[in-house]
């Protein structure tokens, strides 16, 4: 596009183009848009001359974007909702609000801040929704940028390590975090484990059968990556996605596990484990709370950031 094109350009050209990209119908878009069909039609004529690109092609009964329009897409989304935002600022009263949010962690994170912040909830939001699911993935980036969810709570290093070499790239980041704790992590085990009553060392560790709790699935965590730094390995004979779940299975087997050592008071039956501090360094687990630029300076997510980082501030100091 010519810098005089540019110029020219009719903004509204722009929220069709994003209504069509998100519902891929001119019907459904124009609907959404409280226009006719004819006229989105119209408009993304006049897009198309105006970027010299076809942008979207009929495929069956779906409108197929093209490269381009795919690539500008993000772009587009996230411009319009900032100018929105700048425009029309929203005005986000917690009493009278009744947004939903969903939110991605793990169940140990869970355990430890959604009673907190179900007690602000109560008090201050009572017609706020929150969904938790399962955070499958330590980097949840395409999580958030396709709006699946509002905000991720992790440990996210590989993630972080790389929107870090963008941004002294200097490239633009879409993303934004907050430290919300560092967690320590422990072996665990029952209390009647033949290694319950005496010292736990590496190589007691290392021959002993362990369980391994992978948001992924994949069966090597950063345990496994500390151990491989000292030459060594452990046997994993079972991988589970959740660490009440890991909490379980060890009360009641011989297995070693490794669990957030706050989980632990929290998981019902503390009594029924052993804890043991790991015999070889691993690295502090940062705990982050990470999420997409477009929301934010959205008022109503402010809230839910402040919200937990408030609760996190206090289920961790005390």
């Amino acid at each position: 596009m010519s810098p005089n094109n540019f110029r020219t350009l009719d903004l509204n050209l722009l929220r069709v183009f994003d209504e069509v990209m998100t519902e891929r119908s001119l019907t459904r878009a124009a609907q959404k848009l409280s226009i006719t069909q004819p006229a989105v039609s119209n408009a993304l004529r006049r897009l198309r001359e105006a970027l010299g690109d076809e942008l979207i092609k009929r495929s069956g009964r779906e409108m197929a974007p093209t490269p381009r329009a795919l690539a500008l897409w993000p772009a587009v989304r996230d411009a319009l909702r900032q100018l929105q935002e700048v425009i029309t600022p929203s005005s986000f009263i917690p009493a009278e609000a009744n947004t939903t949010f969903v939110l991605a962690m793990a169940d140990a994170t869970a355990a430890k801040l959604m009673p907190g912040v179900v007690e602000v909830m109560d008090r201050d939001a009572p017609g706020i929704s929150i969904r938790v699911v399962p955070l499958t993935t330590r980097d949840p980036r395409h999580l958030l940028d396709a709006e699946a969810v509002d905000l991720a709570i992790g440990y996210f290093p590989a993630a972080f390590a790389d929107l870090t070499a963008r941004a002294q790239a200097g490239e633009a980041v879409a993303f934004a975090h907050q430290r919300l704790y560092s967690g320590e992590y422990v072996c665990v085990m029952r209390r009647e484990h033949p290694l319950a009553s005496e010292p736990l060392t590496l190589d007691r560790y290392c021959a002993a059968r362990h369980m391994l709790v992978s948001f992924s699935g994949r069966p090597f965590g950063f345990v496994d990556e500390a151990l491989a730094l000292l030459g060594r390995e452990r046997r994993i004979v079972l991988t589970v996605n959740q660490f009440f779940t890991a909490g379980k299975v060890v009360a009641h087997s011989n297995l070693l596990t490794v669990l957030p050592r706050h989980f632990v008071n929290v998981t019902g039956f503390a009594d029924q484990l052993v804890l043991r501090e790991l015999p070889y360094p691993v690295p502090t687990v940062q705990v982050d709370a990470l999420w997409h630029h477009r929301v934010h300076r959205v008022s109503a997510h402010e809230w839910l950031r402040e919200t937990i980082s408030a609760v996190a501030k206090t289920a961790f100091t005390h």
